[in-house]
């Protein structure tokens, strides 16, 4: 009598490369976002820094700033939101720094998870925090004279663009934040990056207002384009030329992620 073959259990299959990465990817970034939770005071204090901003270009620079066709207001408040949103990014490259000098880095190279997952969610995790510091400068614009021009869906339009240029910058400074030595040094670097890209551009003034070396500089650089995308669909206008912005500001976003999300995870296997 032949022995009776029992059916042998089914062998699990192994989650797909992809899904572990997103799966890694959330479950670091649940563990940032749970970090600005308990300290407050971090995501505080980053949102008193674009409010002042506001301020202080609204009622210290606004009056001697002329922009044809369009209230100082209105046209500052595309320059704050971009501006707000990649100096936020720089929390990537000072948090990443602080993690690699604490040793957290080598501990989370030592689990079985994905190599790029520490970098996903430390720069979802920033997305998202840009998020509610975008809402909360909304509201100060509002208090302080800004309006929507075109309509309440092409302003959420402009919101997820600056989030999504913002991702793509933050992987510049997740690269920086690898490559400094601690987390002051990391944001020493970021500055010298943010404040030529922030200030030489229409986000606060008109580029005809500048010498012509510079006016080329401020016409065609990442941050004027994305400023220019931001006010079109926030204003609108004759000569806005929105379309033109917005599709220049996702190619910019797309060169940013190309090359240094494959730098950043490159740098990350080497680092410690």
């Amino acid at each position: 009598m032949s022995a009776t073959v029992l059916p042998q259990p089914a062998v699990p299959m192994k989650r797909s490369k992809l899904r572990r990465s997103i799966s890694d990817s959330l479950v670091v970034t649940e563990r940032n976002l749970v970090a600005y939770l308990r300290i407050p005071d971090q995501l505080f204090f980053s949102s008193v820094q674009p409010i002042m901003f506001v301020l202080l270009f609204r009622y210290v620079f606004g009056g001697a700033i002329a922009t044809p066709g369009m209230s100082y207001v209105n046209f500052l408040m595309a320059g704050i939101f971009v501006q707000t949103v990649l100096f936020g990014s720089v929390s990537t490259s000072v948090g990443l720094a602080e993690d690699l000098h604490k040793g957290l880095i080598e501990r989370f190279r030592s689990l079985p998870m994905a190599r790029s997952a520490v970098l996903f969610g430390r720069t979802l995790a920033d997305s998202v925090r840009n998020v509610f510091v975008v809402i909360l400068i909304t509201i100060v614009g509002f208090l302080v004279g800004f309006r929507i021009g075109t309509s309440f869906g092409l302003y959420l339009v402009a919101f997820a663009l600056l989030i999504f240029f913002a991702f793509a910058f933050s992987w510049v400074f997740a690269y920086i934040g690898l490559s400094a030595s601690n987390s002051e040094t990391a944001q020493l670097m970021a500055f010298p990056i943010l404040f030529p890209l922030t200030f030489a551009s229409t986000a606060f003034v008109p580029a005809s207002s500048m010498p012509p070396w510079l006016r080329w500089f401020a016409e065609h650089q990442p941050v004027s384009i994305m400023v220019n995308a931001t006010r079109g669909l926030m204003q609108g206008g004759p000569g806005a030329n929105t379309g033109h912005w917005v599709m220049l500001a996702i190619i910019w976003s797309f060169i940013f992620m190309a090359i240094f999300i494959p730098l950043s995870v490159w740098r990350y296997r080497r680092v410690g």
